[in-house]
């Protein structure tokens, strides 16, 4: 188990292979589709409410047409058959198709600055996602307890906190597990959705006539005033969509494939079309169709059913932010944290305490703050459509750059998703005073804390490669005068491969001494998942006892001293870890605001984020009564 971080992925696609496809496809049941699978709760109900929409034959029969064709478009054909094809060696998610579609450009270019702000943007959304997520799913399944009786309804909101954090204090346990636990539970739920609105189905078959696009066109023409309100709520059948690319790495893309088409879309299918069913025959069940479809003496097993499925709907944001947490981290736009591996078999499954704390801050707070499902779609849908707006443009630079399409196809194809995104998203706009403010905030203040450590690490970094040497010159210094060696070895860090890090001069300059073996030593993390372990070093004796060693790893992976010193071996350099020192600069930022770049505000920020993230001895691994820390003043 020593040498997982440096297994060699055979496959492209790195599907995963320890399990039978059928039990991956089981877990993403529980993790990947919650999400999507628990929107019948609120989804229909909400084209109809919010709008203030008529029910009658032709808006039922359009409204279910418009679910019907987003769902088929958006999810079964961009994204389960376009953007899960976007496989960064196994990893998906919006920062996994940033670092894609970014292999094709130069550094600085336009291009690439592009590409970074809109995946940057993304997977800020993406965190808004996170927060309201769990929040509307579990209170709409708390909401069916005033079905059991009207007494419950007191009990709805305490009912909701409870469940939540529940929920988030079992992330520990990680998503393989929780997959394995809630994988059965959501094959029960989608038979569950499919038998209820089959039921209506039956009574009712003129419904399935919906899946003709007419309606929903003939739906836009009679109706221009609703339509693009009525399309800001159809936006809800969508939800989890993301999380679904965002969670390749944790089951496959053949897993999630096969689990959408033969479990999860016929189950949705059939439970909007029986609830389209039930509103024609009883106007007055738009209180809430989805718990009327089932007989009174079944309401108590759906309640019970419902708050199990929206719990596991959560899991598939929360398990997608932890992703992106982890490569923010290592592609260098977030500051290193505490990231514990919740399996030894596969390096995707993930569990980061400090989002997790606070997810379930931001999601106990929205509960509280808006008390209903009603109020909640009111804010939900912008981050969502924002999020699949920016998925839709990078695909597009990847199918052109990587895949090598013809612009015609790539127009045609991701021209056409953009559309519609765009329609979503537009339609969503409207609902930012209603509370749409609440992903946007969440958003914009990610995307800041990300874009202020990006570039707070490079005006870092210039400022400490002024301190110091380059290499060459500070091993033709050393050649013509030697400093006097002590026995023992040391390792310094330095962030960059041009010069000498700033705590090695300052050793030299003070103590006038070096090891008798030295290394320079820097990790750095390419725009792909994985890395070879053929590929990983990159070792130069630069002089007699002193070398340079680039280690390189993806960025789904996390670096530990102990294997880069086990590979140093192999190569014939020896660094026994219990006798080795490392030393590491300790920088104190000086905010002066002395950078047009970055506002000393923004400097600030950068400041204080430096100083709470993890120190490098524990997020590599390293020997803490080894290491000895060098403090730097640096102003910015």
């Amino acid at each position: 188990m020593k040498n997982r971080n440096f297994r060699n992925q055979q496959s492209a696609s790195h599907e995963i292979k320890h399990d039978s496809l059928g039990m991956l496809a089981l877990g993403a049941l529980g993790v990947v589709y919650g999400d999507i699978g628990t929107s019948p709760l609120y989804a229909f109900r909400e084209c109809f409410t919010h709008s203030g929409l008529d029910i009658n034959p032709a808006n039922v029969f359009g409204v279910l047409s418009l679910i019907f064709w987003a769902l088929f478009l958006i999810i079964s054909i961009k994204y389960v058959l376009f953007v899960l094809r976007a496989d960064n060696k196994g990893e998906g998610g919006i920062l996994s198709l940033m670092a894609l579609a970014l292999r094709s450009c130069g550094d600085g270019t336009k291009k690439k600055v592009y590409l970074t702000t809109l995946g940057l943007l993304g997977a800020a959304l993406l965190y808004g996602d996170g927060v309201i997520t769990p929040a509307i799913s579990v209170l709409s399944a708390m909401e069916g307890l005033k079905y059991i009786a009207p007494t419950f309804d007191a009990y709805v909101i305490p009912a909701t906190v409870f469940v939540i954090t529940i929920l988030f204090l079992f992330q520990k346990f990680g998503t393989g597990k929780i997959g394995i636990v809630f994988g059965p539970v959501m094959v029960i739920w989608f038979l569950l959705l499919g038998f209820l609105g089959l039921r209506q189905i039956i009574e009712y078959p003129e419904i399935l006539k919906a899946i003709n696009p007419l309606y929903a066109i003939e739906f836009f023409i009679d109706h221009k005033n609703f339509a693009f309100i009525v399309l800001s709520s159809v936006v809800l059948v969508l939800t989890g969509g993301e999380a679904l690319y965002a969670d390749m790495g944790h089951f496959g893309r053949k897993a999630i494939r096969l689990a959408w088409y033969f479990v999860a879309f016929p189950g949705l299918l059939l439970n909007y079309m029986g609830q389209g069913a039930l509103l024609l025959q009883n106007p007055e069940a738009i209180s809430n169709p989805f718990y009327l479809l089932a007989p009174q003496n079944m309401i108590v097993v759906l309640v019970v059913f419902s708050a199990v499925a929206t719990v596991i709907a959560s899991q598939a944001l929360i398990s997608g932010v932890f992703s992106i947490t982890k490569q923010a981290v290592q592609l260098g736009f977030c500051p290193r944290m505490s990231i514990v591996h919740t399996s030894s078999r596969e390096i995707g499954q993930i569990y980061i305490p400090f989002i997790n704390w606070c997810l379930l801050a931001g999601v106990i707070w929205l509960v509280l703050s808006f008390k209903s499902t009603t109020e909640l779609a009111a804010a939900y849908g912008i981050a969502v459509t924002g999020t699949m707006l920016i998925t839709t443009f990078i695909a597009y630079n990847v199918a052109r750059d990587l895949w090598k399409w013809k612009a015609f196809t790539a127009i045609a194809v991701f021209g056409t998703f953009g559309v519609i995104d765009l329609a979503f998203f537009t339609t969503n706009i409207a609902k930012i005073e209603e509370g749409g403010w609440v992903p946007l905030a969440i958003g914009a203040g990610v995307y800041l804390l990300m874009s202020t450590w990006q570039k707070g690490r490079k005006i870092l970094a210039q400022r400490l490669k002024e301190r110091s040497l380059p290499v060459e010159e500070f091993v033709q210094k050393l050649k013509t005068s030697p400093a006097q060696r002590v026995i023992g070895s040391a390792i310094y860090m330095a962030s960059d491969t041009w010069g000498v890090p700033v705590p090695l001069l300052h050793n030299l300059k003070h103590n006038k001494v070096l090891h008798s073996q030295v290394a320079i030593l820097t990790i750095k993390t390419k725009e792909v998942p994985f890395v070879r372990k053929q590929d990983r070093m990159f070792i130069e004796e630069l002089a007699p006892g002193f070398f340079r060693i680039i280690s390189y790893y993806g960025f789904m992976e996390i670096p530990k001293i102990k294997h880069i010193l086990e590979a140093c071996r192999e190569r014939g350099i020896q660094f026994n870890i219990q006798e080795t020192t490392f030393v590491l600069g300790r920088e104190t930022i000086l905010p002066t605001g002395g950078d047009v770049t970055l506002p000393i505000w923004r400097e600030r920020i950068f400041a204080l984020m430096a100083r709470n993230a993890e120190r490098p001895t524990s997020f590599f691994k390293i020997p803490p009564n080894q290491v000895i820390e060098v403090g730097i003043q640096v102003e910015i």
